[in-house]
């Protein structure tokens, strides 16, 4: 939902009631993420309660190993980031998206290049680890001015860069017009866009280790690796997902059914709530394992991968061994949903 100011002040006290009732499971984090959408937005004396009463429970920036806050380029200003890095923030994220403005226009989002550039700046300053994310086959996006902004944005002074191809979302505006038929999307150019942004950043010393993020050596998300490594969290806030004991739950999206979910005593029938069976598990380990560089660790796996379907994404040479390890190589980085549908024939219940 938009920011409003008077709901902020709510927002902080809701929040630390969340905040208390996931206390049992907090001083176990490594790692704290303010974000999605604009932490930085908030009155700067509502964010320390914030981080105050999670401090209250042991989530304190002097126990953790990496606390990351999301910014736009709107809202990085000198006063915020001074703050945030007083708070502890040592990983700052910036949505860039695309220097191109007509595109960023045509996508919804607020901000101009120049202010990104300026937010970019500014971030650096810090001496903070910066993560910017770019998006790709975007409409009215030719694969030369995508490849461009890879190469502006790998040549500042950062470590970690992100980049997604576009999902387009029927419910928003963007997705009503491609429905319509007044934007087009080129999903042709998809392949060329992605693995000519994989070479370019290899080139630059950003290193794949997930399907959509790069880094230098040593700046890999340590919060993310949790995710794709199937670890458990917790989630607070509107639509906050969490993932603990196998069970996949998050509280309401919306800001009157979130208040509702709390005044009311968290009651579990507010939560969309997914307890994951064995082959749900597994499922999940398949395909976040080959998602990343590293691969899926065989000698972990439960059962033998169909060898008729090993072979197909052999011989087209999408896969590969690599000691204990299979993984994914060249196009089969473009066809891995392919790829995890045919080796999961297998998989236990």
């Amino acid at each position: 939902m938009p920011y409003v100011e008077k709901l902020a002040y709510e927002y902080k006290e809701l929040l630390l009631k969340e905040i208390q009732h996931h206390s049992k499971w907090l001083p176990k984090a490594r790692t704290l993420y303010l974000g999605g959408g604009t932490p930085s937005v908030l009155p700067p004396a509502v964010m320390q309660e914030i981080l105050e009463g999670l401090c209250a429970y042991g989530i304190c920036k002097e126990n953790l190993i990496e606390i990351t806050m999301e910014v736009n380029p709107e809202s990085a200003t000198e006063e915020v980031l001074e703050n945030a890095v007083d708070w502890g923030v040592n990983r700052f994220s910036l949505g860039i998206q695309t220097f191109d403005d007509d595109i960023l226009k045509t996508i919804g989002r607020s901000h101009k290049s120049k202010k990104a550039i300026e937010a970019l700046n500014l971030l650096i300053q810090t001496g903070k680890n910066i993560s910017c994310d770019l998006m790709f086959n975007l409409p009215q996006q030719s694969t030369p001015t995508f490849l461009s902004h890879v190469d502006l944005l790998s040549d500042f002074s950062i470590n970690h860069i992100s980049f997604y191809g576009l999902n387009v979302c029927k419910k928003t505006i963007l997705g009503q017009r491609v429905s319509k038929g007044l934007l087009k999307i080129d999903e042709n150019l998809y392949e060329e866009m992605y693995l000519g942004g994989v070479e370019l950043l290899e080139k630059k010393g950003f290193h794949r280790y997930e399907v959509s993020n790069f880094c230098k050596d040593g700046y890999k998300s340590i919060h993310n690796e949790n995710y794709w490594n199937q670890g458990e969290y917790i989630g607070m806030g509107p639509g906050a997902h969490s993932y603990v004991d196998r069970v996949r739950f998050y509280a309401p999206e919306m800001y009157p059914r979130w208040r509702e979910y709390i005044n009311r005593g968290f009651s579990k029938e507010f939560l969309n709530m997914d307890s994951l069976k064995n082959t749900d598990f597994l499922l999940e380990k398949l395909w976040l394992s080959l998602r990343q560089s590293k691969g899926l660790y065989l000698k972990e796996w439960p059962t033998p991968l169909d060898e008729k379907m090993l072979i197909k994404w052999l011989k087209k040479d999408f896969i590969e061994f690599d000691g204990d390890f299979l993984k994914l190589k060249g196009r089969g980085w473009i066809f891995m949903d392919d790829i995890v549908t045919d080796l999961a024939v297998n998989i236990p219940n």
